[in-house]
């Protein structure tokens, strides 16, 4: 069972941005998921998380929730561990950007990506993207498609957006993952002549063009106006 993590910024009860669930939502299916073992440890987790952090404590010691989202999969599940750290870095006192980049850079594979799907979650500015960008130089097909959720469509600019959309063509990863793609793609010319650059590429050497690939490039066509008003960026007026 794949567990929807939710994709808005809301951290309260009912729906998220988007109609997505948010973080009441996330915790209720994780517990009917889990079993008594697995639930008690999740609810010690969480206090752990919302702790106030203890001015005399070790600086030099992780903070006991830091060790919970390490062994997380452990605990619930490969398949229930993203929402468990999400729930975990949502209610950690000192879940801010560099807390964020410290558990990314020290985190597996598995850790990296759950911090990517908390970024919309917790960072409002770009100060996160450096994180972003380093998941899509990998080619962990996972981290690729969490890197490009709505916290890159909101902050990661035009050229950089355009090459993500193309690593994702590139190593198969499918392109519903890219958040926004029908906005950020429409009307963009430069992204329609890199798809077609790179189509040009694979028949040339004899590779099959990605079915995605056409899909993108369709929504790289401008809306057309719809009270006949012409707009010269593409756009309704």
């Amino acid at each position: 069972m794949t567990y929807d993590t939710g994709t808005g910024t809301g951290t309260g009860t009912g729906s998220a941005a988007g109609g997505l669930p948010a973080l009441a939502t996330v915790r209720a299916r994780l517990d009917a998921a889990l079993d008594a073992a697995a639930r008690a440890w999740l609810h010690a987790a969480i206090a752990d998380a919302s702790a106030p952090t203890d001015p005399l404590s070790n600086e030099h010691r992780l903070p006991a929730w830091q060790l919970r989202f390490a062994e997380a999969g452990r605990r619930v599940g490969d398949e229930r561990a993203d929402a468990a750290r999400l729930l975990l870095l949502l209610h950690a006192a000192k879940a801010d950007t560099v807390t964020l980049t410290a558990l990314y850079n020290q985190g597996t594979a598995a850790e990296r990506r759950a911090v990517l799907l908390a970024l919309p979650h917790l960072v409002e500015g770009p100060d996160a993207l450096p994180l972003v960008e380093d998941a899509l130089r990998a080619n962990d097909t996972r981290l690729v498609a969490a890197a490009v959720g709505p916290y890159a469509a909101t902050h990661l600019p035009a050229h950089a957006w355009r090459h993500a959309v193309l690593k994702c063509l590139f190593t198969g990863v499918p392109v519903d993952a890219v958040a926004r793609l029908a906005d950020r793609a429409r009307g963009d010319g430069e992204l329609a002549r890199m798809l077609g650059d790179f189509a040009d590429e694979r028949t040339a050497a004899g590779r099959p063009v990605p079915d995605d690939l056409h899909r993108v490039l369709a929504r790289t066509a401008p809306e057309p106006p719809t009270d006949g008003r012409a707009d010269p960026h593409g756009k309704e007026s």
